[in-house]
């Protein structure tokens, strides 16, 4: 299996998940949702950060991975 990093910062309320080697991106994709993808060179997205993430959340985040 994987291994997943996440990362919470808590002044900048952003949440970081990395599913691949975070050394590996090369391109950042923003989806317009305050969603920003990272890619390895192959244009595999390799981690996710999302904005103005807040623990008062109403939905939980909801991120796809497909192999």
């Amino acid at each position: 299996m994987a291994q997943v990093t996440v990362y919470y910062d808590r002044p900048g309320n952003t949440l970081t998940v990395w599913f691949g080697n975070p050394a590996d991106e090369v391109e950042v994709e923003e989806t317009g949702d305050e969603i920003v993808l990272m890619k390895d060179a192959a244009g595999k997205v390799i981690g996710f950060e999302k904005f103005n993430v807040s623990r008062e959340l109403a939905e939980p985040i909801r991120v796809a991975v497909l192999h």
